[in-house]
């Protein structure tokens, strides 16, 4: 029953069009360690240099907003390691010859609206308009409750060719959060 349940999960992630699949607590080693496999992928498939260079910083990006963000992380010792180990969901694909990065994790259900209207306002954005909103992040202040310069999504948004996101309530607390960007 096991190899049958492994294999029928493999055919599904195929099916799906996912090359690699990644479940579990993220942190820098298993960014740097995950980000090597995925550069070596590219380079054995000959993946054009520009198409390369932007999923691999696309897939940076949403592994750091797991590590920094996601609400879920592993059970509080008290000791600085397990503060920062942070739950989350990462594929890496490529259908109909379009490669795409998507990254899911659970946050708090106040976040929900902030989030929303954020991606919301830069996915309505031309290039120009990109570039002019991340400029101008990158000199104000940091964003409330952000752990970085705030231009993580606008930096996703200048490299893909679009994104699409989506939100699901899991209880009163949480809602789970998936964002894919095409490449």
């Amino acid at each position: 029953m096991l190899a049958e349940e492994m294999y029928n999960f493999r055919g599904f992630l195929q099916d799906k069009g996912i090359i690699f699949c990644y479940s579990g607590y993220m942190t820098e080693e298993v960014l740097t360690g995950i980000g090597n496999a995925i550069k070596k992928k590219l380079e054995l498939e000959n993946t054009e240099k520009s198409i390369s260079k932007g999923l691999f910083s696309i897939f940076v990006e949403q592994v750091q907003n797991v590590i920094r963000y996601s609400a879920e992380g592993a059970p509080d010792l008290g000791d600085e390691e397990t503060k920062e180990l942070r739950y989350g969901v990462l594929t890496v694909g490529k259908r109909d010859e379009v490669y795409f990065v998507s990254c899911g994790n659970l946050i708090m259900q106040p976040d929900v609206s902030r989030l929303g209207s954020s991606l919301d306002h830069i996915q309505n954005l031309d290039k120009d308009g990109l570039k002019s909103l991340y400029k101008e992040t990158l000199k104000g202040e940091t964003p409330e409750g952000s752990k970085g310069a705030g231009v993580g999504f606008i930096d996703i948004a200048r490299r893909a060719q679009n994104f699409n996101y989506d939100f699901t309530k899991v209880d009163d607390d949480h809602s789970y959060f998936c964002l894919e960007a095409y490449i």
